[in-house]
């Protein structure tokens, strides 16, 4: 049952660490096997993220309860991938802009790619928070207003993904376990945005 909750195993705090950091690197794999339908990745970082909810809570829960999670996750979730990689193109679109030399294209490119990392941010911090039944369109909204009203926590989540993108550069399959790293970010930064 998935909200059940597990018997406490009497665990030191470093093996209940080692734990949570194992299962956040299984989440990053989960998480890229998912976001392999392309729009879907918005869905696989949302059931990841629940995922971790659950193990940091010590509730039962396991692949097919994310597999839940992310066709639940998927219904609304794939126009919110849609509209990220229609982000990605506009600033591809001012990048070159910016590369070929046309008057302000420096700042536009610099404005897009700024503008960019927000969305991500914004997109993580949606995902971070989403449960069966909520509404991209609401989340985007709330998470948009998290963004702004909680730099610290959104430059955390822009330093996860740098890990991801190092990780990337050094060794590509790193930075698929690193992702499960970058959404327990988003939700340790949520978690903290509702306690502060």
């Amino acid at each position: 049952m998935a909200g059940t909750r597990v018997k406490a195993r009497g665990e030191s705090a470093l093996a209940e660490r080692f734990a949570v950091f194992a299962e956040c690197l299984l989440t990053g794999v989960w998480i890229a096997v998912a976001s392999l339908g392309v729009v879907t990745y918005p869905a696989a970082f949302a059931a990841g993220a629940r995922h971790l909810r659950r193990r940091t809570a010590h509730e039962r829960g396991g692949w097919r309860e994310f597999v839940a999670d992310f066709r639940t996750a998927v219904r609304g979730g794939w126009l919110a991938g849609l509209a990220g990689w229609a982000a990605v193109a506009a600033v591809w679109v001012d990048v070159q802009a910016a590369r070929a030399g046309i008057p302000g294209g420096p700042l536009v490119g610099a404005v897009g790619v700024v503008a960019l990392i927000g969305l991500v941010v914004t997109g993580l911090r949606a995902a971070a928070v989403w449960e069966p039944g909520a509404r991209w369109r609401t989340l985007l909204a709330g998470a948009g207003r998290r963004t702004v009203l909680d730099p610290a926590g959104s430059f955390l989540i822009v330093g996860g993904l740098a890990v991801v993108a190092l990780s990337a550069w050094f060794a590509a399959p790193l930075a698929i376990a690193v992702l499960g790293a970058v959404a327990a970010a988003a939700v340790a930064v949520e978690q903290r945005y509702r306690h502060r």
